[in-house]
Parts: C-alpha cells; structure tokens; sequence
C-alpha cells in the first residue's frame, strides 16, 4: 500500500525518545521512503539523530501542518501505546491530516478507514493489523522446505526481535546469499511491504498464517537449499499476555533459533512480578517445544541478540561477553556491533534434517 517513493512524516506524540515509539525507529531505520519530519511537540531536540535514534538527520517539527508544508504525503503512526489502541487525544491531529489531504499508516488495533469514508483521489488509509483473506489452518508444510528457517525468539516483548531479524537478512544478502524476511508485526510489514499481522489472525489461523508467508518466502527463494527464511518473533513464551509463540513455531518449523534479550533485564517489564529464567534453560524451552517430543526437527539456538540501547559501548561489550561465557552462546547487539557474528553462527551450524521424524 505505500509507495517506497512517497515522502511520509512520522506521529510520534511525547515518544520520541521511548521504547514505545518503536514503530517509528523501525521505519527510521528501515523504511525506503523519504522522511521528511518527526512530530513530537514536547520532545527534548530538534533533530532524530541527536536524540541517538536514528542514523538519518530527521528534524522534530510539532505540528501536522508543518508536516505538510515540509512535503510529506503520508503519516505514519509511529507509536505503540501499550494495548495497540489509538488515543483520544491523537483524534484531532489525524482529522487535521485527512483534511490536509495526508494518507495514513496505521499500526494499531483500531480501524482508521470507517472514521474517514470521503477520501480525495489518490488519498488512503492503510490499516494494517486486519486479518489476511482466505486463511486456513497449518499443516506443517514448512517442515519440509530444504532452506535455513531461523525464528526470532525473546525472553520479553519488544526487545529487538524484529530488529535484529532485519539486521541479520541484511548482512546475509551484503555477502550474496539469498534470504527472506517474513515479517509478522505492523512495524515489519510497514518497512517490508509485506508479511501477516500476527495479532490481527483468529487464533484458528494463525498457524497457517505464518505457514503460507513461510512458503511464499520460499517460492521467491525458488527453494534454495543455500537460502535463509527469517521470521520476526513476537512476544515470549513467557509472557502472560502473548499468544504468538506457538503459531510461529508450528508455521515455520524453524531450523534455528536466535534469542534476543535485553542487558540486565531480569523480569517481564510490564509483569514485574515475573522472572526471567536462566538464558540457556529458555532456549531449551523453546527447542523442546519446538521438537515436540520428536514429532518435529529440534531447532538450534545459534546465537543471542542482545538489546544494549541504554547502555554505553563499555557496558554494552562488557554485557555481551559476561552472556557469551555464561551461556557459550555467541552474544552482540546487531546494531552496535553489527550482524556479522550472527551470520556467522548460523552459517557454521549445519542446517537440522527438515523432514520430522520420530523417536524409536
């Protein structure tokens, strides 16, 4: 739905410089569309890059009307608030956008499209967390597919899965090889064009949501057995209010998994009450779940992704060598240090049989 060309602003409302403004730093980061301006009109600089966010030097501007005198043709919604749902008190600027003549990208639960039936040519509305036509249930089908299938796994939500996914498709074709991302959140779909919001699928489905992306990322791979499917995770296995795991692993039937936590992090940050187990008995967690007793391929943990955004390049290498000698895992953060590691560790590891197979 939207055009890699068309310049786009992005609503980032007092979530500047918030993790909640996730949304936004993803399309900073990895959208092809010109950006022309961040509105924030409480935030603490003028410039994106200033504020560490963004390698881009986007200005922070605090209004939708500067915003379209600036050029921007569409506005991204660039926050997540906690529970998907667009707030009150955004209503007025998104009414001074349509009116402007401004098409949006909506990620969050709530439908835009019904609260604005008269659009101008040319003009829409992009509400992207509705459920895909014409799904069916899983079958297993990704089971036998010959490529590398790695799934992106975290010990808590929004720690940089999506992310690090990202990072390791792109190392991967800057050395030639063929990879795919199947993107399963609003912010993976906004920068890639494509992929299934997970959330939006009746849970009936949504196995078979991620097993028909999962295929169709093949069929563009031509079934490459040198080829790598990447699928962003969602959630974690234990957080209460995430349903998503087990769909991911039964419609990708991944090969290998990378673990993304963040540094210093020991329980759920909206479950405080909720610890996180030890790193390398949550990766086993997520591989025998994965093998089901032998009904499945045992998928391999290669690697951790860790999250170090707030803390500095001292602390962020101290961080990842204090978990690479605890859990013998290869441990950086893909954006300080690069995906390369990662790469590495799933090259060395030699792809698990793909057929299932069942123990004696």
């Amino acid at each position: 739905m939207l055009n890699p060309t068309e310049p786009v602003a992005i609503y980032m409302e007092g979530a500047t410089n918030l993790d909640i403004g996730k949304m936004g730093f993803g399309v900073l980061r990895y959208s092809p569309n010109p950006v022309v301006c961040v509105i924030d009109s409480i935030a603490d600089s003028d410039d994106m890059q200033k504020l560490g966010r963004s390698d881009r030097s986007v200005p922070i501007i605090a209004t939708i009307e500067a915003a379209a005198a600036l050029g921007a043709r569409v506005l991204i919604l660039g926050t997540a608030p906690p529970g998907g749902l667009i707030p009150a008190e955004w209503r007025p600027a998104l009414d001074r956008a349509v009116a402007l003549g401004m098409s949006l990208v909506n990620g969050l639960h709530d439908l835009l499209a019904p609260h604005y039936p008269n659009l101008r040519p040319g003009q829409w509305i992009w509400d992207i967390r509705m459920e895909p036509k014409a799904l069916g249930n899983g079958s297993a089908l990704a089971a036998h597919l010959p490529m590398r299938r790695v799934l992106m796994i975290g010990t808590d939500m929004a720690v940089g899965k999506m992310t690090a996914g990202l990072e390791i498709v792109r190392e991967a074709r800057k050395r030639g090889a063929k990879a795919e991302f199947v993107a399963t959140g609003q912010i993976g779909i906004t920068v890639t064009g494509q992929g299934v919001p997970l959330d939006a699928v009746r849970v009936d489905f949504a196995t078979g949501a991620i097993e028909r992306e999962t295929l169709a990322a093949a069929d563009r791979l031509g079934h490459d057995p040198a080829s790598m499917i990447v699928i962003e995770g969602q959630g974690a296995l234990i957080h209460p209010a995430s349903t998503a795991n087990l769909p991911l692993l039964r419609g990708s039937c991944p090969t290998h998994l990378v673990l993304c936590h963040r540094a210093g992090q020991t329980h759920l940050r909206r479950s405080a009450d909720i610890q996180i187990p030890n790193l390398n008995a949550y990766a086993k967690l997520y591989e025998d779940l994965g093998e089901a007793c032998g009904t499945f391929a045992r998928p391999r943990t290669v690697a951790i992704a860790l999250n170090t955004v707030h803390l500095s390049d001292d602390e962020a290498r101290a961080a990842c060598a204090a978990i690479q000698s605890e859990t013998g895992y290869i441990c950086v953060d893909p954006i300080r240090h690069g995906a390369s590691p990662l790469v590495d560790a799933l090259d060395t590891q030699t792809a698990l049989q793909a057929t299932p197979s069942h123990p004696e």
